[in-house]
């Protein structure tokens, strides 16, 4: 369900909350749906309980999911779409990245914009994000 690369330079607690998010928005996860346990991520993925512990508390803090004690970690039912300053801040740096990295790799405008087209179209963004 979730695929990790232990190789990346981006933390692995990171890593899963990005997959857990696309995995909502693909329609794989609904809301109201139950995430697996820590303990049984973490022996499916072989990954430490503490760093799949920290990518929940992470998906909770975002309001993306909820804990209910004794009973797991749910997809929540109530999600609000909202602007986080910090958030943004680190995904205008990353576009910045990403752009620089398009112009060093010969694609023009428009060719940056139907690969935001195509990838949006395969997370079932349509033509927005909203």
């Amino acid at each position: 369900m979730f695929n990790i690369d232990q190789r990346s330079s981006t933390p692995i607690y990171l890593q899963l909350v990005q997959e857990v998010k696309e995995a909502i928005l693909r329609g794989v996860l609904q809301p109201g749906d139950r995430l697996p346990s820590v303990r049984d991520l973490s022996g499916r993925l072989t990954i430490n309980p503490n760093t799949i512990q920290k990518s929940y508390q992470e998906l909770e803090r975002q309001k993306v999911v909820e804990t209910l004690r004794g009973k797991g970690t749910f997809v929540c039912l109530d999600y609000q779409v909202r602007e986080d300053e910090e958030k943004m801040g680190e995904f205008r740096e990353n576009l910045r990245k990403i752009l620089v990295e398009a112009h060093y790799l010969g694609l023009d405008r428009e060719r940056v914009v139907a690969l935001a087209r195509q990838l949006m179209q395969e997370l079932g963004l349509g033509e927005g994000l909203k």
